[in-house]
């Protein structure tokens, strides 16, 4: 029967999700490393629940499974502390076993240390052993503790990765859900204005129209942020397919869709070299797009005809990629800040909500780089992305 504590354990057990699947490499590394600063052929990482014993990792033997009540770890485990045993025959907890007797294995030296969680549940063993006698040095004693908790150090990072990519997906099925929601009364609020703004009746109410015209931009400035929302929700789980994408290309389909703003605003985008870099062709277009209409945008605030140069530099691992504009410099106490959702570094007056440049962060780091803005040579601001060639 299984005791509160084997439940607790059990529990445990399944959010980290070790159970069925492969060893893991950095698991396994830590078992190989384990066995060489023990001076010992074998290492196992154990995982103890209320029936079984599994070797998720290990190094000199294959890996498997064994009954509780075979297993030398589960002899120990339920007083978790290091322990070494330099004969196991001489040793009452093992002397009968399995892993002992010959009935599985000849085992003669055993050490292991505990796989404690950050709550204080002692969850399997990092052990070593031996079919010779033998025992541990002082230094290699301390080095097994290390380990085992960087065993519990990796187990947690993979759990609150897990975690977090269950967070996003949830975020972006909520932010889809919502976004749907408010735009379609958005829709229908948008087309009766337009109707009202239309009808005859409105030449002879110049104040009606001018509210009506305020309504309709408030209504497209709704829309707006619905969708920049939406965007800024989508990149939190966002996981670039990685190809070669052509800079210069992606910025021509992005002028395309900027179209109606360049023209409007007299722009001239300029791309002075055109590279193939490793990106999501999509996420990419996503990026440039946000930081060629910002450029834009902030050019115009500043009563400038905007003047924007996109250009590429190759690195030795990755390339860099800058879109200068001739409008205000950003402060530099604010160049952090801004890549903040809702922080604006502007006043009121230039549209939107703050979450453009919180989008390109998150599309960067998603392929493993850094953005940042500086001065431009041009008079304005710099807006810089730094793309690996792997990660």
């Amino acid at each position: 029967m299984s005791t509160a504590h084997d439940v607790t354990r059990r529990d445990a057990i399944a959010q980290y999700q070790l159970l069925g699947g492969p060893a893991e490499p950095d698991l396994q590394g830590l078992v190989e490393l384990a066995a060489t600063v023990c001076n010992v052929p074998t290492a196992v990482i154990n995982i103890i629940d209320d029936r079984m014993q599994h070797q998720v990792a290990a190094v000199g033997i294959q890996a498997a499974s064994c009954a509780r009540e075979d297993s030398m770890c589960a002899a120990v485990i339920s007083t978790p502390a290091r322990v070494v045993v330099p004969d196991a025959r001489l040793d009452p907890r093992f002397a009968e076993n399995a892993f002992v007797t010959g009935e599985i294995a000849l085992t003669r030296f055993y050490a292991s240390s505990p796989l404690i969680t950050p709550s204080g549940i002692a969850i399997g063993t990092l052990c070593v052993f031996d079919t010779e006698v033998g025992d541990l040095s002082d230094a290699s004693s301390r080095a097994l503790d290390l380990l085992a908790h960087q065993v519990i150090d990796v187990l947690e990072l993979r759990r609150v990765q897990r975690d977090l990519l269950d967070s996003n997906a949830q975020l972006e099925s909520f932010a889809a859900q919502v976004s749907h929601d408010l735009r379609n009364p958005l829709t229908a609020l948008t087309g009766f204005l337009e109707l009202a703004a239309d009808s005859p009746e409105m030449a002879d109410a110049p104040r009606a129209a001018r509210s009506l015209a305020r309504a309709e931009a408030a209504a497209g400035r709704m829309t707006s942020m619905v969708t920049d929302l939406l965007d800024f929700a989508r990149m939190g789980g966002a996981r670039p397919y990685m190809t070669r994408v052509d800079v210069g290309d992606t910025v021509d389909a992005v002028l395309e869709d900027l179209d109606g703003a360049l023209v409007d605003t007299g722009a001239e985008v300029t791309v002075e070299t055109s590279t193939f870099v490793r990106a999501d062709d999509t996420l990419l277009r996503v990026l440039l797009q946000n930081l060629i209409a910002n450029a834009v945008k902030f050019t115009v605030a500043a009563e400038k005809v905007p003047r924007i140069t996109v250009s590429v530099e190759t690195l030795p691992d990755g390339w860099r990629v800058t879109v200068d504009d001739n409008g205000d410099a950003i402060d530099p106490d604010l160049r952090e800040r801004v890549f903040e959702p809702m922080q604006r570094g502007h006043s009121g007056e230039v549209p939107g909500i703050g979450i453009g440049l919180a989008t390109c962060r998150r599309i960067v780091e998603a392929h493993r780089g850094t953005i940042g803005l500086d001065a431009s040579p041009a008079g304005g601001t710099r807006a810089w992305f730094v793309l690996p060639t792997a990660g």
